[in-house]
């Protein structure tokens, strides 16, 4: 394959091929010397060429293959033969090594000559090069560039400074300020690494002789395991200060939270601390307070859906149960309703245990049960507050129950949430906790029941065709026939870490109440209650709505399965229960 080493200038090539005027030239020339952009950029940003147009153009001039790096097939120890700070520098990477011992490297400009000879006199030998987007190679030093190596680097430093003295737990919170301890740096780290990921959760985890650091990525934890376990405790010091708790107290759980700015990104961190046998375990919530976060139209309700779900949550009063084990997603649906709801004629009040995002003209209240502020302490006293629309965090006792459901029904719009596995038996777990039949019926507007399921990673995404068994259960439990239906999953590629998913969206049950089912509340007939629910034209239950986002190709038949699967369960759970109940009223 042909170097290339004669300079090229891109401009005059563009009008060369008439895709650029010289007038449009000399404009982005002047712009150019303003904003210190390449011209290439520059012209873009302009509107007067696509990236794709000048990329072919090069291709061809130059001789280069252009290549989309989506679907690549990268091997990460050759991509890290150049170092990352030249990657980033020069938005290259490197692809590959040919038989002749030279790297194919992908360019975004490939006739930057100083690049060329900056990336050869690194790598030591000949490359070949080829052209690529910038935003494609920029995704791809992301992903392959984590932070592993520096977390591992930092571990060791770290283990090294300790040895030389021991941790001094007194200068530490003295020396809070000082950014460049490698404890700092490695927490830093580790968070730039879990931000880059889309981490849900950190978890520090001392073991025996190893210290292990996982991540929750699309709910599923992937770990990282280190032999400095003695760090463990100067880290889990450091981020006792950062959340502001007893940096002394190693015996009992303690909860706390702060705030980071992570890649331009403000996350809230809710950390909890456990003693566990080998020291304690630190779990860290990162929480995106990214207002685009909290959109009911990205959350994954279908058009049905969420249309019923705007009409009962913009209604002037009622109870709106938003429930799901958790980490389901439930906070963020009602913070998105919240959000939606948020306008300056509307007095607003939340009680929650913990704040998990802060909303403006919101008057958010954090429950502290060690002085007495109880869920129904501070519902109370909310009540007097003259709110329009009040939400309750969670549900947690009958006290707190029965208040929500007497707001409802005196002229507010009560949002909350109860840990239960589904929509139907929400409003039974109501009758369980002590309140009145008549009052549940009466606030009781509608219930949204939900689960996480994981996105097909669009990357290696290929078409499938559903096995015998899948077929027979899906006709058999959801009554779809899909015999001729052709579903999607993911192959594995670099871009999802070979998992075949990326992300995550939310799969929905609603129920919404209409007389024959307020009627059996009344009754607190449960079997009633259920029976009529199921057969209700107001009930979407999770395998409808899974398989869904199954024919759209947006998640696989697996996730399905695995969401039905669970909802299966949990009715057979939920009927059990209901027989003891009925037998104990009959004994």
């Amino acid at each position: 394959m042909a170097v290339p080493r004669k300079k090229i200038r891109l401009g005059d090539l563009l009008v060369e091929k008439g895709v650029l005027t010289n007038e449009q030239l000399m404009q982005s020339l002047n712009d150019q010397k303003t904003s210190g952009r390449k011209l290439g950029q520059t012209l873009i940003q302009n509107g007067f060429v696509t990236e794709e147009v000048i990329l072919d153009i090069l291709s061809s001039q130059l001789n280069l293959p252009f290549i989309s790096l989506k679907n690549f097939n990268f091997d990460k120890d050759t991509v890290h033969a150049l170092p990352e700070t030249l990657a980033r520098r020069y938005r290259a990477i490197v692809l590959k090594k040919e038989s002749d011992g030279a790297y194919l490297v992908a360019m975004a400009d490939p006739t930057d000559i100083f690049a060329y000879d900056e990336i050869t006199r690194h790598l030591k030998t000949a490359i070949h090069q080829a052209v690529a987007k910038e935003s494609e190679i920029i995704d791809a030093i992301d992903k392959f560039y984590r932070q592993t190596e520096a977390i591992t680097n930092l571990a060791e430093e770290l283990v090294e400074e300790l040895a030389e003295s021991d941790f001094d737990l007194e200068q530490l919170e003295q020396d809070v300020d000082v950014t460049n301890a490698p404890v700092v740096k490695l927490l830093h780290t580790i968070f730039e690494d879990a931000v880059q990921v889309e981490a849900s959760d950190i978890h520090i985890e001392p073991d025996d002789t190893v210290l292990r650091i996982r991540m929750r990525i699309d709910g599923i934890l992937q770990e990282q395991v280190m032999k400095e376990k003695r760090i463990a405790t100067a880290l889990v010091s450091r981020l006792k200060l950062m959340a502001s708790l007893n940096i002394s107290e190693r015996r009992i759980p303690q909860d706390g939270r702060f705030n980071i700015k992570v890649r331009k990104k403000n996350i809230d961190v809710r950390l909890s601390t456990m003693p566990i046998q080998n020291g304690e375990s630190v779990v860290m919530r990162l929480l995106d307070q990214s207002s685009d976060m909290l959109n009911l139209d990205i959350l994954g309700m279908n058009d049905t859906l969420l249309k019923r779900f705007r009409y009962n949550i913009s209604r002037p009063h009622g109870l709106v149960l938003v429930t799901g084990p958790t980490g389901s997603g439930k906070t963020t649906t009602l913070y998105a309703a919240i959000n939606e709801l948020n306008d300056p004629g509307k007095k607003i009040i939340t009680v929650e245990d913990p704040v998990e995002y802060r909303l403006q003209r919101i008057n958010q209240v954090q429950v502290n049960p060690q002085i007495g502020l109880t869920f129904a302490r501070v519902l109370r006293t909310a009540l007097r507050q003259d709110p329009d629309i009040v939400l309750v965090g969670e549900m947690r006792d009958s006290e707190t129950a029965e208040i929500a459901l007497r707001a409802a029904m005196t002229g507010h719009l009560v949002l909350s949430t109860l840990h239960t596995n589904d929509a139907i038996s929400t409003a039974n777990r109501l009758l369980d906790m002590g309140a009145e039949g008549y009052l549940v019926a009466t606030a009781l507007q509608a219930i949204i029941a939900q689960r996480l399921v994981r996105r097909i990673c669009t990357h290696c995404s290929e078409d499938y065709t559903a096995e015998l068994h899948e077929v027979a259960w899906l006709n058999a439990q959801i009554g779809t026939h899909v015999q001729s239906a052709v579903f999607k999953r993911g192959r594995g590629c670099t871009q999802c870490n070979n998992t075949g998913y990326h992300g995550r969206i939310g799969v929905f049950e609603f129920l919404e109440l209409d007389e024959e089912l307020a009627d059996a509340l009344r009754r607190e007939n449960t079997a009633d209650f259920t029976k009529a629910a199921k057969h209700s034209d107001k009930y979407q239950p999770f395998s409808q709505h899974a398989m869904e986002f199954a024919l759209k190709g947006i998640t696989t038949l697996e996730e399905v399965l695995r969401v039905s699967n669970i909802v299966e369960e949990t009715d057979a759970a939920d009927f059990n229960h209901t027989e003891s109940v009925e037998s104990r009223q009959a004994d």
